[in-house]
């Protein structure tokens, strides 16, 4: 049974260099495009890619419409079918136009993978991200135990968590040095951090709360005072795995060495919000719970632009466009508030109006994505 054919093997090495290198693609980018390919290749029983017509390109999305996801026993969503077809477009549009290649393919071939103008709106449809509310946040922060050095971890990693916005593969590979409680600051250094985009930035703590605050600086307290720990130790450790009393593989502590990635973060996450009997949100979502308590606090553009920076956001229609979606239930009650007749209009809100107008201008027709 054909499981690989050579020459596609060797023009998709070819192709991973040209993303990693020329496209600036990362490593977890381009293993979607091979994942993508590879469907494909399986799909047509690894037939040489010069011998593409674009009726394989229509039996493919067919058949990918009719493949089920083994996790959720459902079909393939539209937002997965329409990155997978996009990955496959771009390769066979580069491959026109490489030798040995530009005779057999002509660049409109790969037109053939497009969805249909209908699944595409289905798949690119915004939706309404949610995070949980403060009063949640805490409310699961207090109903963790603190009885043992990977419990105080855990709920140390959840509060450090809603008081920073940091995402979960920056806090993974974060250090003790990159804390400061004094300035109340975490300095997001790209050099050691895994921020998105590999940008470095500052992050002052968020107002949430000075309980929350005075977790995360006894965490910190802990590892410095009682473990002995230094800068450069990992600032939420992973959890050693030994021979407990009952001599089977079992959690004895932490051990002084970072987290490969953000998996157990986020498990970790889902435990504290089951047992909390509240659904569980990611660590992610708590940069939208972030993002609705900067609407309510902030009153001028400078405020809201400094809540956005402190997010990591270049510009402030990052915030707004991907993180300021005015939840339903609010949306509803400001429409009725609207049908009262109000006394005094916000002074600052011309000048908001006009600061996103300067922001706008500056960036032409293209909307700021993150």
């Amino acid at each position: 049974m054909t499981t690989h054919n050579a020459n596609n093997e060797r023009i998709k090495r070819k192709y991973f260099t040209y993303l990693k290198e020329a496209m600036r693609y990362s490593e977890a980018s381009v293993d979607g495009v091979a994942k993508a390919l590879s469907r494909f290749e399986e799909a047509t029983k690894y037939r040489d890619f010069k011998a593409f017509h674009f009726e394989q390109a229509v039996a493919f999305k067919r058949r990918l419409a009719d493949q089920v996801n083994p996790k959720t026993g459902r079909k393939l969503s539209k937002a997965t079918l329409n990155g997978a077809l996009a990955y496959l477009k771009r390769f066979f549009h580069w491959l026109a136009g490489q030798p040995g290649y530009k005779s057999r393919l002509q660049y409109s071939d790969a037109d053939y993978f497009n969805l249909s103008e209908k699944d595409v709106r289905i798949a690119t449809a915004r939706r309404e991200t949610i995070g949980p509310t403060l009063d949640q946040v805490k409310h699961v922060i207090s109903l963790m135990p603190v009885d043992t050095p990977i419990q105080r971890r855990d709920r140390a990693l959840i509060a450090f968590t809603i008081l920073t916005g940091a995402r979960d593969s920056a806090i993974a590979s974060m250090k003790m040095k990159h804390v400061d409680p004094m300035a109340a600051c975490v300095e997001q250094d790209a050099r050691e951090v895994q921020t998105k985009f590999s940008k470095t930035f500052t992050t002052y703590f968020f107002p949430v709360g000075d309980e929350i605050r005075e977790i995360v600086a006894d965490w910190i307290e802990y590892l410095r005072g009682e473990m002995l720990w230094g800068n450069d130790d990992p600032l939420f450790p992973a959890t050693q795995v030994g021979l407990g009393e009952t001599k089977q593989f079992e959690a004895i502590g932490l051990q002084r060495v970072h987290w490969s990635n953000a998996s157990r973060i986020r498990t970790i996450f889902r435990e504290a919000f089951t047992n909390a009997d509240l659904p569980y949100f990611n660590p992610h979502s708590f940069r939208n719970t972030l993002v609705r308590l900067g609407q309510s606090l902030c009153r001028t553009p400078e405020e809201f632009k400094a809540w956005s920076q402190n997010l990591g956001h270049d510009k402030v229609l990052t915030t707004f466009i991907n993180y300021g979606q005015v939840e339903s239930s609010r949306q509803g009650n400001i429409i009725r508030e609207l049908a009262d007749p109000q006394p005094l209009m916000n002074p600052n809100i011309d000048e908001l109006a006009k600061a996103l107008a300067r922001e706008m201008g500056g960036t032409g027709s293209k909307l700021p994505g993150e």
